[in-house]
C-alpha cells in the first residue's frame, strides 16, 4: 500500500448541518424562577412556623434560667409589666404581656425580696448585645450580670460572655457603674474593669445597665413605694 492510498481527498465533502436548539421563551424562563421563588418561600415559613414553638420555648428557659442566676436563686419570681410608665403584675383585658417590657422580682420563702432581674439590650461592637442584671433598689447594688444575645467578634469582644473575671465584678457593684482600665480603678465599688482589647463590648454592657436602671430605677422606686 503506498502514501497515496493513505490521502483522504475532503474537497469534496458537504458540510454536516447543524442541530438548531429551540429558544426557550422568556416567560418560560419567568415562570420557571416565579415558581421556584414560591417554593422557596413556603419552604421557609414552614421551616419556621415548624419551628417557632420550639425556639419560643428554648428563649424562655434561656431566660428563666438567666433570671433565677443573677438572683441568686431565688425561691419565688413574679412577673411584672411597664404599662404606660408604670409598673403592674395584671394586665388588662386585651393586653398581651410580650407586648411590654417585663421584669421579675425575685422572693425568699419568707417573702423578703432579693430584688429584680432586668433585661436590655442595646447596640455593641457589632451588633445588638442584650444583657439581664440582677439589681437590689435598696442599696443600688447589682447582683449579677448574664449576656444574653450578642454578636461580638469571637475571641475579642465575645469576653464579654468568657471573662470570668469581668462578669463576676457585677455582683459586688453599685450603680451608676463606672467604666476604667485595668489599673486605674481607685477601688470605688462603682467601677468596673473593662477588658484589655474589648473595651467597646465591655463599655456597652456597662452602658446597658445604667441606661436601663436610669430608665426603670425610678419605675421600680414608685412601685416600692406604693406598698406592693
Amino acid at each position: 500500500m503506498t502514501d497515496e492510498n493513505l490521502n483522504i481527498d475532503t474537497a469534496n465533502e458537504s458540510p454536516q448541518p447543524v442541530a438548531q436548539q429551540d429558544e426557550v421563551p422568556p416567560w418560560r424562563l419567568v415562570l420557571t424562577l416565579a415558581v421556584a421563588g414560591a417554593l422557596a418561600g413556603f419552604l421557609i415559613v414552614f421551616v419556621y412556623v415548624a419551628t417557632l414553638p420550639a425556639i419560643t420555648a428554648h428563649k424562655a428557659e434561656v431566660l428563666r434560667l438567666a433570671v433565677y442566676e443573677v438572683l441568686g436563686s431565688p425561691d419565688q419570681v413574679d412577673t411584672l409589666y411597664v404599662v404606660d410608665g408604670a409598673l403592674t403584675d395584671e394586665l388588662a383585658a386585651g393586653q398581651v404581656g410580650d407586648d411590654y417590657e417585663q421584669i421579675y422580682p425575685g422572693y425568699r420563702d419568707d417573702g423578703t425580696q432579693i430584688g429584680y432581674a432586668i433585661a436590655s439590650g442595646e447596640f455593641g461592637f457589632q451588633d445588638v448585645v442584650r444583657v439581664i442584671f440582677g439589681y437590689d433598689a435598696a442599696s443600688q447594688s447589682i447582683l449579677g450580670m448574664l449576656v444574653l444575645e450578642h454578636k461580638e467578634t469571637p475571641g475579642l469582644g465575645d469576653k464579654i460572655v468568657k471573662d470570668t473575671v469581668f462578669v463576676g465584678q457585677f455582683g459586688s457593684a453599685r450603680a451608676p457603674l463606672e467604666g476604667v482600665k485595668i489599673g486605674r480603678g481607685t477601688g470605688d465599688d462603682h467601677e468596673i474593669d473593662m477588658i484589655t482589647g474589648a473595651t467597646i463590648s465591655s463599655r456597652a454592657v456597662i452602658r446597658i445597665i445604667n441606661n436601663a436602671l436610669e430608665r426603670i430605677g425610678p419605675l421600680i422606686e414608685a412601685y416600692d413605694g406604693g406598698g406592693s
